[in-house]
């Protein structure tokens, strides 16, 4: 859900709900209503209670935090996690006391089984909710961009439901952006982007 002060321009978030807030009890409407439909994974709300929307939205959630990367080797890949039936970024909370990029190397590490990572910059910042165990998170993720060398042994984390991993060339991603979450298409959106302007 993206939250806004002003309405988006355009069609630019095709097939997502633009909604205007007039009242921060609006959201609590908009939840109830829009959450069940089949096919919803995401809405953009704007009003000039934005910021209180969001507060109120926070509230309701556990809040989470975690770190992750879009790791590209030498030939361009992107590299990929297969965990609960479908495509993924390695990604993983934050320990206490850990910094953010310390948080996503090791998840990358620990998932992937790669030795040599390093961080490129930061990339993109996603926020997605979940329920587990009867409670219900909001888990923010702050994402790197990333580089390894793709001839690294790879090796799945399978304590966490991992059960591939593989780097993706071009057509791997394509077919990836069909079987993986709304967050991850932001983070693959991102690194096509920063990966096409290192490339110019």
């Amino acid at each position: 859900m993206r939250i806004a002060v002003e309405a988006p321009r355009g069609a630019a978030i095709a097939g997502v709900p633009v909604i205007q807030l007039t009242t921060v009890q609006d959201l609590d409407n908009v939840l109830s209503e829009l959450w069940p439909l089949p096919g919803i994974h995401g809405a953009v709300l704007f009003g000039p209670l934005a910021e209180k929307a969001w507060d109120h939205f926070r509230s309701r959630y556990a809040p989470v935090l975690a770190a992750g990367g879009a790791v590209t080797d030498e030939r361009g890949r992107l590299l990929a996690i297969h965990r609960l039936g479908r495509w993924d970024l390695p990604k993983g909370k934050v320990d206490q006391g850990e910094s953010l990029p310390a948080a996503a190397v090791r998840e990358v590490r620990e998932e992937c089984g790669l030795q040599e990572v390093s961080i490129e910059r930061p990339l993109c910042e996603t926020w997605h909710t979940y329920t587990r165990e009867g409670t219900d998170h909001l888990k923010r993720t702050e994402w790197f961009l990333m580089r390894a060398p793709g001839t690294q042994r790879l090796e799945a984390q399978t304590s966490e439901n991992i059960t591939r991993v593989e780097w993706m060339d071009g057509a791997g991603v394509e077919a990836m952006k069909q079987d993986t979450y709304p967050a991850i298409l932001t983070v693959i959106s991102a690194w096509e982007e920063a990966v096409h302007r290192s490339r110019t």
